[in-house]
């Protein structure tokens, strides 16, 4: 059965001055996950819990849901990091704190 998303991830924006973003995100923002074992990536919303906006810089936790989380079947394990894109721009960086996405649990 399908979760309302896959899973709780740390969040780090990265600055303006460190090629992130001009501008605040807000929550149910949609950048591009990438992991550094995998060629593929796919959207993630970002549903920020207890903010509604991050500003460059500033860090938040926040529930992810992939758009294509088949893509990550068996791979996902709590601790590992990736990175948030808007096209070739690095947004920031997260860490997977829980996963919620049984299906995605590297065994």
């Amino acid at each position: 059965m399908r979760n309302d998303f896959d899973f709780i991830a740390f969040l780090k924006y990265n600055s303006f001055d460190e090629g992130g973003r001009s501008t605040p995100a807000k929550s149910g923002y949609r950048p591009q996950l990438y992991f550094d074992f995998e060629k593929n990536s796919t959207s993630g919303r970002q549903i920020f819990i207890n903010k509604e906006w991050v500003s460059p810089g500033e860090t938040v936790e926040a529930e992810i849901t992939m758009l294509s989380p088949q893509l990550f079947e068996n791979k996902l394990y709590e601790g590992l990091e990736f990175k948030f894109c808007e096209g070739r721009v690095v947004v920031g960086y997260g860490t997977i704190l829980k996963l919620v996405n049984e299906n995605l649990i590297r065994k």
